[in-house]
């Protein structure tokens, strides 16, 4: 089981380009399996059939997983043996007639414009390098909803200030370019001229990425969530992740009236499906920070998205 397990992980990675993450989520969820499995006497996946399916099902409920937890689960398990049966690996799918716990889709927390506002003044009350590239950071995020991921992976190659747009690499390697706002450019400006010079010094000057840590190499997501984590201390927002900036940006601009399929260009959603769930949501119509350029009132120029 183990060596089939490794081809469909190698299957996501290579043919579907699913992140390292992703894969490892799939991973874990299918080594759980696959330990259920060995507990019950069955080693081989050709000996599985739709009740052992079932109980795993029940197994997981038994321990009172959340809905969303046995959902992704059982989502692997479906997309595993989906995968062996299509290759003639198995003689027939277990868990195909077998359906997933209904899991209902939350309207993802947003900050208000005000708080956007708050927390994109706070890197200037000391103006130090690392503190100028957060501006930066955290401009450029709500200006263009990328994923942290995202934007970490970003190197200097991938900005145009001139012609103020950026060229992201999603997942499964699609590629968008983002207009960039007025503050974005203006903070993006300063980190470049002032910052990354004296944080590029103490690599080397020898990565090529657009965010450099305090030791000159490319910032990590980690590193991301630290920084972030304590901004969110001085906002006073103590569930600040990455991703609502993102939340943030697509909340602000569906309610600001931008077409929805340009709002999903701009996040990079396969499906229109997950960016309808922004208009969920239960905020006050209008974006933030309108007197100075940002999501509220930032035009969309077709020809600059890409999917």
């Amino acid at each position: 089981m183990h060596e089939q397990i490794a081809m469909f992980l190698g299957y996501l990675t290579t043919d579907r380009g699913l992140s390292d993450h992703t894969s490892a989520a799939y991973r874990t969820d299918l080594e759980q399996f696959t330990a259920y499995m060995n507990s019950q006497a069955i080693n081989d996946t050709s000996s599985v059939t739709q009740h052992d399916v079932l109980g795993f099902l029940i197994f997981l409920r038994e321990r009172q997983y959340a809905n969303s937890t046995i959902a992704r689960r059982m989502a692997a398990v479906k997309s595993f043996f989906a995968f062996l049966a299509e290759r003639r690996l198995i003689a027939s799918d277990p868990a195909e007639q077998i359906d997933s716990p209904k899991v209902e889709r939350y309207v993802p927390r947003s900050l208000t414009p005000a708080e956007v506002d708050d927390l994109l003044e706070l890197p200037l009350r000391e103006p130090t390098p690392e503190r100028l590239r957060d501006k930066a950071m955290l401009e450029m995020l709500y200006a263009t909803g990328m994923r942290v991921s995202e934007i970490v992976a970003l190197d200097q190659d991938a900005l145009s200030l001139d012609e103020r747009r950026v060229r992201c690499i999603g997942k499964a390697g699609r590629e968008r370019i983002l207009p960039l706002n007025e503050s974005s450019l203006t903070a993006l400006e300063e980190y470049l001229d002032i910052a990354r010079p004296q944080l590029a010094r103490s690599g080397g000057n020898t990565s090529p990425a657009l965010f450099l840590n305090h030791r000159g190499k490319r910032l990590t997501r980690q590193g991301f969530w630290l920084i972030l984590k304590h901004y969110a201390a001085d906002l006073g927002v103590h569930e600040l992740t990455p991703h609502m900036l993102r939340h943030s940006f697509a909340s602000h601009m569906i309610r600001s009236g931008v077409d929805l399929r340009a709002v999903q260009a701009l996040l990079g959603h396969a499906s229109i499906a997950t960016t309808q769930i922004y208009m969920q949501g239960d905020q006050a119509p209008g974006g933030g920070r309108s007197d100075n350029g940002t999501p509220a009132d930032q035009p969309i120029a077709e020809d600059t998205i890409m999917t």
